[in-house]
């Protein structure tokens, strides 16, 4: 009887085994249990931070700056007074502009005097703070080593800087008197500019919308707030009464397409130029990494 006791035992009978093998043993289980690194499906949602997703190739940049470039170009002649080649001021007193700007006006009536002060001051400041997002974007390229965040701030202040200076030559060509002059509407929150200070385009707007595109293509999330600061900055110049809301259109139009086309077509050769300069630091002597959504 002992015997047969031992032989019915779990460990010496076919059925018994497969109820009580590991789970490790069984095809099913393995499968659940197999890591993500040795299934195909699994592998995919738990990429290693280094997997990049595909950046735009070479005809892809070059061809979206040309985009942003040709469409500034059209923006600004279609949106242009007139003036080429006349010696006297173009002077814009009527039309779907002039009216917005006397509406703008209007709208002021009865504010006091401390917050049409707070507006101007309002203005440098936010021009200010967009250099300031910047700035930090690019600081923090640099204490991460993030090769492509560097070199995209540095574009974008520079592709910022020579949407300005178009800018300011656009002003000596058209000539376009500021409004505050040529509509005869005097009574302005801010104060009207000085004589031979032209309206066309925007220069604050300029600035504000290349900082702020600059910081969408680097930092996309900051869109929601680096764009509504540029939006602002385009209002304050309508509601201080120095700007038609046409030269804030087109100041905004050469501002974010220089500096589009300018960082598009510039990031890969700046950022490989930054990696082959040695980093300092701890890791003295490593490449700066690229990583920015922008690159």
């Amino acid at each position: 009887m002992a015997r047969t006791r031992q032989a019915d035992s779990p460990a010496q009978t076919g059925t018994e085994e497969v109820a009580h093998q590991p789970p490790a043993q069984t095809g099913t289980e393995a499968g659940h249990h197999r890591s993500p690194a040795q299934t195909g499906t699994e592998a995919s949602p738990h990429r290693s931070p280094g997997t990049r997703t595909p950046r735009p190739g070479p005809a892809a940049r070059l061809l979206t700056s040309l985009a942003a470039l040709l469409g500034a170009a059209a923006v600004v002649g279609l949106l242009a007074p007139g003036g080429l080649g006349t010696p006297r001021a173009v002077r814009v007193t009527d039309g779907w502009s002039a009216e917005l700007y006397r509406d703008a006006v209007r709208a002021t009536e009865g504010v006091p005097s401390w917050a049409g002060t707070a507006l101007e001051a309002s203005s440098p400041g936010l021009l200010l703070l967009l250099g300031l997002l910047l700035a930090l974007t690019g600081w923090s390229g640099l204490r991460r080593r993030d090769a492509a965040a560097l070199a995209g701030a540095l574009l974008a202040v520079g592709g910022t800087l020579a949407a300005y200076a178009l800018s300011e030559a656009v002003k000596v060509v058209v000539d376009e008197e500021r409004p505050c002059r040529a509509t005869g509407v005097t009574d302005t929150l801010g104060a009207c500019p000085p004589p031979g200070d032209w309206s066309f385009t925007s220069n604050h707007t300029t600035l504000a919308f290349g900082l702020a595109t600059g910081l969408v293509l680097l930092r996309p999330r900051l869109a929601a707030l680096a764009l509504p600061l540029a939006l602002a900055e385009a209002l304050s110049r309508v509601l201080l009464g120095a700007h038609y809301p046409h030269d804030v259109v087109a100041g905004a139009a050469l501002g974010s397409g220089i500096t589009a086309a300018t960082v598009l077509l510039l990031l890969p050769p700046a950022t490989a130029l930054l990696r082959r300069r040695p980093a300092t630091g701890r890791a003295e002597g490593a490449s700066l990494r690229v990583d920015s959504p922008a690159a």
